[in-house]
């Protein structure tokens, strides 16, 4: 065998082990991971929020927390939102304007617009993207152009903010994505 020949032998062998070494280190999504799918959706920076407070129009208004994670609200300043459910944060705003500025507030609080899901990888148009509740990974790649014809259709990875903890798994294109996901689309070997 000449010296060329077992210079390409070791080089296929060290891309194989590199290709088989990065297979088996990727772990699987963790429990919490699958189950934030499933909770109460939480509030995050980039929501906007349709605030209604009954019979004060001065105070009716849309709002977005800003990257802080905090609502600028009129009267009471800054109310922590990241992390709280709609209910949380009505009760919060609520509980701010008791204290000295309205007798018996009514708030109530829809989400007029969700903090966008990201999608990169091997997709037509990778980008920013609208969130819509009920939302999978393959809507949102449908959105940005379907899969590439090198594009890995399986399944996916997904980088995903559970309380405070930046977390990344490997999930099917029928799971359901969140708010603020990042959704990433391998190449395929073969």
């Amino acid at each position: 065998m000449t010296f060329a020949a077992q210079r390409l032998i070791t080089a296929m062998i060290i891309v194989l082990a590199a290709m088989l070494t990065g297979c088996s280190a990727y772990k699987p999504a963790p429990r919490a991971f699958n189950e934030a799918a499933l909770q109460p959706y939480r509030l995050d920076s980039g929501d906007r929020l349709r605030v209604n407070v009954f019979d004060q129009t001065g105070l009716t208004n849309t709002y977005t927390i800003d990257q802080a994670g905090y609502v600028a609200f009129p009267l009471v300043g800054q109310v922590a939102a990241r992390g709280k459910t709609v209910a949380q944060l009505e009760s919060g705003i609520a509980q701010k304007l008791r204290q000295g500025f309205l007798k018996n507030p009514d708030v109530t609080i829809e989400i007029d617009r969700y903090r966008p899901v990201f999608v990169m990888g091997e997709v037509g148009r990778p980008g920013q993207y609208s969130y819509v509740p009920g939302m999978t990974a393959q809507n949102a790649i449908a959105i940005a152009g379907g899969f590439t014809s090198r594009a890995n259709q399986r399944d996916v990875d997904v980088t995903r903010k559970i309380n405070a903890n930046v977390l990344t798994g490997r999930i099917i294109i029928s799971a359901p994505v969140i708010a603020g996901d990042t959704i990433y689309v391998r190449e395929r070997f073969f």
